[in-house]
C-alpha cells in the first residue's frame, strides 16, 4: 500500500518502528509503530477485499475503546474510508437515528451489545453487521493471512476522516464532519501550546465517540511519534495507578474526573512527578480543586474548544489557572477569535457576544446538512452559539451556550456566569442554574447545589447579593448528590430540567 501524507501511523512506523505507540490495559499486549501499522494493514486488506469498502464509504462502530477501534480507525485512514463513532450509552432508537444519517456499509460492534444491534432497525440490507470478535479473529498471530497490496488511494487535506455527532442536548444531533486538514492544523494548534514531543505518554480513556476521545490528545501525540494506553473508560483508581506507573506526562480531564481522582484513596501518596500538567476542559474548574491540583505539584491548563473547531482552540497558561479562574485563556496559535452582537459587530471589553472562531480547524460542515452548515457560517467565521467576552488584558472567558439563556423580566441571564458565583462559596462542591417558568418575570433561575451543607433559599440569594445583579439571583433551589453529565462529561441541562418539572408534579 503506498504511504501517504495524512497516514501518521505509517510515518512513524518508518522512522521508528520499535518504539512504544499502544498499550491495551486489560490484555496487557503492547504494540510498536511498526507492528500497529503491519495490523492495520492487515485490517485494510480485509476490509478492502473481503467486506468491498472503498474511498467513501463509512464505517460505523459500536463499542468501548479497545484495540480493534485504533485499528478500524488507521485501516479506514488507509482506504479513504470514513469512520462513524457510535454512542454506546445511547438506546436503540437514537443509533437508529445516526445510522439513517450516515448509512455505514459495514458496522462493527462489541459482542455485549449485540442485544441493541438486533432491536436497530435502520441499517440497509446491504451493510455487514460484524462482531468486533470476527476482526480479532482474523488478526490472530497464527492465522494472519498474506497481505494483499491495496490500489493507491489519493487523499487530499479536505477528504473526511470521520463523522462525529454531536450530543444533541439542543436538539438532533448533527454530524460534523472532520478533515485531514482539521486534524493536522489541531495536532499543530495543540503541540504549540503543550509542547508535545515523542516522549510524551498518557492513557486513552476518553469514549472514542466524542472529539475529546480523538483530538484532544490522541491525534496530536500521534502526530509526534508519542504514546498512549488504552482504556475502556474512566476508572480514577486504575488511571492513578497508571499516572504513576508509566510515567505519564500529561493527563486529560475534565473538571469532575479531576475530583474523582483527588478523592481516590491513593492520591496523597502518588508520585505524579512525571506529569507536566494537566490539560482541563468542559467547564471551569473550582480553585480549590486548582490548588489541591498545585499542591500535589499538578499546574493546571484549561482551555475550550468544540467538535466543530479544532477542538484545541484556546489555553490558559498554568500560572494563570487561579489569576484568571473561569477564564479559557487565549486562542491557540492558528486561530482567530471575535466575540459579535446579533448585528455582527465586534463587542467592547467584558461586554457579552457570540464567539466566532476563523481556522483551517473548522470543519466544513455537517453531513448532509447543508442548512446547518450555511447557518454556522459567515464568510470563513464558525458561529459557535457559545456567548463570551474578553477582558481588558485580552483573556477569553465563556459566558454560556447561547441556548441556555433564560430572560428573566426583560433581561438576559446566563447560567454559567451565575454557577461560577454559586461555585466559589466554600461549602457549594458544585452548581448548576437552568431558567423555570415564573408568573411575574416570565422566567427565574433555579439553582441545583451539591453541598454537604444546608442551604436556605435566603441564605443563598444573600450570598448572591455582592456579585450578582438582582435578576440573576436564583428564585428556588435544590440540593443533589450530583450533577447529571451528558456523554460528553458536561452538565446535562436536559436532565435538570426533567428533574424540575417531576418535582413540581409531586407538589
Amino acid at each position: 500500500m503506498t504511504q501517504h501524507a495524512h497516514d501518521w501511523l505509517a510515518r512513524w512506523a518508518y522512522y521508528t518502528p520499535e518504539k512504544l505507540f499502544l498499550r491495551e490495559h486489560v490484555t496487557q499486549h503492547t504494540w510498536s509503530y511498526a507492528q500497529f501499522d503491519l495490523a492495520a494493514r492487515h485490517t485494510a486488506t480485509y476490509l478492502s477485499k473481503t467486506l468491498g469498502l472503498k474511498k467513501g464509504d463509512r464505517l460505523a462502530i459500536y463499542s468501548k475503546n479497545r484495540m480493534e477501534y485504533f485499528l478500524l480507525y488507521f485501516a479506514a485512514l488507509k482506504l479513504g474510508v470514513i469512520l462513524v463513532p457510535l454512542n454506546f450509552r445511547l438506546t436503540p432508537a437514537e443509533i437508529d437515528v445516526l445510522l439513517s444519517d450516515a448509512e455505514p456499509v459495514v458496522l462493527f460492534h462489541e459482542s455485549e451489545y449485540i442485544d441493541q444491534v438486533d432491536q436497530l432497525t435502520s441499517l440497509s440490507s446491504d451493510c455487514h453487521c460484524l462482531d468486533m470478535v470476527t476482526l480479532t479473529r482474523y488478526l490472530a498471530v497464527d492465522t494472519l493471512p498474506v497481505l494483499h497490496e491495496i490500489d493507491a488511494v489519493e487523499l487530499s487535506a479536505d477528504d473526511l476522516v470521520m463523522i462525529l455527532y454531536t450530543s444533541g442536548t439542543t436538539g438532533v444531533p448533527k454530524g460534523a464532519m472532520i478533515t485531514h486538514k482539521m486534524l493536522f492544523w489541531n495536532a499543530i494548534n495543540t503541540s504549540l501550546r503543550l509542547d508535545i514531543s515523542s516522549s510524551d505518554h498518557t492513557q486513552a480513556y476518553a469514549p472514542l465517540f466524542h472529539t475529546g476521545g480523538w483530538n484532544v490528545l490522541f491525534t496530536p501525540f500521534l502526530h509526534h511519534g508519542a504514546s498512549h494506553t488504552i482504556l475502556e473508560g474512566f476508572d480514577p483508581d486504575i488511571v492513578l495507578d497508571l499516572l504513576e506507573e508509566e510515567k505519564s506526562t500529561i493527563l486529560f480531564a475534565v473538571p469532575t474526573m479531576m475530583q474523582m481522582l483527588a478523592n481516590a484513596p491513593g492520591f496523597e501518596d502518588a508520585d505524579l512527578s512525571a506529569l507536566r500538567y494537566a490539560v482541563v476542559g468542559g467547564a471551569p474548574m473550582p480553585i480549590p480543586l486548582i490548588e489541591l491540583w498545585h499542591k500535589k505539584g499538578v499546574p493546571i491548563r484549561q482551555g475550550y474548544g468544540l467538535t466543530e473547531v479544532g477542538p484545541n482552540c484556546f489555553s490558559l497558561n498554568q500560572g494563570d489557572a487561579i489569576r484568571k479562574q473561569g477564564s479559557i485563556g487565549f486562542p491557540n496559535f492558528y486561530l482567530d477569535a471575535k466575540i459579535l452582537n446579533e448585528e455582527g459587530e465586534e463587542m467592547a471589553v467584558d461586554e457579552a457576544g457570540e464567539l466566532c472562531l476563523k481556522s483551517p480547524v473548522v470543519t466544513p460542515g455537517y453531513w448532509r446538512k447543508p442548512e446547518a452548515s450555511k447557518a454556522a457560517m459567515s464568510g470563513d467565521w464558525f458561529h459557535t452559539g457559545d456567548m463570551a467576552r474578553k477582558d481588558k488584558e485580552g483573556y477569553f472567558y465563556i459566558v454560556d451556550r447561547k441556548k441556555n439563556m433564560f430572560i428573566s423580566g426583560g433581561e438576559n441571564v446566563y447560567p454559567a456566569e451565575v454557577e461560577a458565583v454559586l461555585i466559589k462559596h466554600p461549602q457549594i462542591k458544585d452548581a448548576a442554574v437552568i431558567g423555570i417558568p415564573h408568573y411575574k418575570w416570565g422566567e427565574v433561575g433555579k439553582a441545583f447545589i451539591v453541598s454537604d451543607e444546608e442551604f436556605t433559599l435566603d441564605e443563598l440569594q444573600t450570598y448572591c447579593l455582592d456579585s450578582l445583579a438582582k435578576y440573576k439571583i436564583p428564585k428556588a433551589i435544590t440540593r443533589i448528590d450530583v450533577l447529571p453529565l451528558n456523554d460528553s462529561g458536561k452538565l446535562d441541562r436536559i436532565e435538570l430540567n426533567r428533574i424540575h418539572k417531576q418535582q413540581k408534579e409531586t407538589k
